[in-house]
């Protein structure tokens, strides 16, 4: 029986597993990786107290801080469920089952899928949703980021010194996202942006070699080696029992981090707290591991 069970280790869940250490709370943390997306990020320029770091640098920053103090640590490990019964919050994983009397979920966000015929066989092989892991491993290769938005911009912005030539694929009619990020993609001779495009197909035998578009109503074919999949995220919330959601799928939570069931709060990208953004989740974990230990420190078990 654990004080508080904490779901995710990306920033929101290693600072509140900092914070509950901090209080003396018997946590455990249960978490398919160490990171989360800010592992997958590339260079970032907004976060207070770094006027430049990269995602996986802040990320090892991140886990250094947390393996200072002691808790359970569960990694490579999916939670599939997670309900109240009485008192006791009940948590399902792929290998085992655990209990606590409070919780934190804070599982992030996992990038939406095209869903277009060559998708799944060329995963791996060509096309991948991570440009931090994967793109050096396009050098000097033309490839195609699909998306418009600060997602698809951080990406363009990785494979520009990697790459030979990058072409962004935009459904919409213009790209959206930082002015900043904008303005350097925009200017740099080595990006083609393809505005009202979409992807219909992606091409090949054993190995990506293009990708078939429509684009205004006329379908054409485009020759890249390497495609990446930059078109949104989606909340992973699925294994929440009776936890109340909007209708993105996103975590319902309060001022204090709590949702609709007492005991267990949220924070980070799975809720609906607006502006995904490293510093926010991290704030959140914050509170939310706070309001853990108040509701503990105001309730008998």
């Amino acid at each position: 029986m654990y004080d508080l069970v904490i779901i995710g280790a990306g920033p929101a869940g290693i600072t509140a597993a900092v914070y509950a250490a901090r209080q003396k709370i018997n946590t455990l943390i249960i978490s398919k990786d160490i990171g989360g997306q800010a592992a997958w990020s590339g260079d970032i320029e907004n976060y207070t107290g770094y006027q430049f770091v990269t995602g996986p640098e802040l990320a090892s920053k991140f886990e250094e801080h947390m393996r200072k103090y002691n808790f359970t640590l569960k990694e490579n490990e999916s939670v599939v469920e997670l309900k109240k019964i009485d008192n006791i919050i009940s948590v399902r994983t792929d290998k085992a089952q655990y209990e606590g009397r409070t919780a934190v979920i804070a599982s992030g966000k996992r990038s939406k899928e095209l869903n277009v015929p060559g998708e799944k066989e060329f995963k791996n092989q060509g096309l991948t949703y991570c440009a931090t892991c994967d793109g050096p491993l396009f050098s000097g290769k033309d490839v195609a980021v699909i998306g418009g938005g600060n997602s698809a911009l951080d990406a363009a912005m990785q494979l520009i010194n990697i790459a030979s030539h990058v072409y962004i694929i935009n459904i919409s009619s213009s790209l959206s996202g930082d002015a900043i990020m904008l303005k350097k993609v925009e200017e740099n001779k080595k990006v083609a942006v393809l505005n009202n495009s979409q992807v219909t197909a992606v091409l090949g035998e054993k190995m990506v070699s293009g990708i078939r578009l429509k684009k205004e109503g006329k379908e054409e074919t485009l020759s890249v080696k390497g495609v990446f999949v930059e078109i949104g995220l989606i909340p992973n919330s699925e294994f929440t029992s009776g936890i109340e959601k909007n209708k993105l799928g996103e975590i319902i939570v309060n001022s204090r981090n709590g949702t609709n069931i007492p005991g267990v709060f949220a924070a980070g990208d799975v809720t609906d707290v607006p502006e995904k953004q490293i510093i926010i989740a991290a704030g959140e974990g914050s509170k939310a591991s706070l309001s853990a230990f108040r509701y503990l420190s105001q309730h008998k078990f």
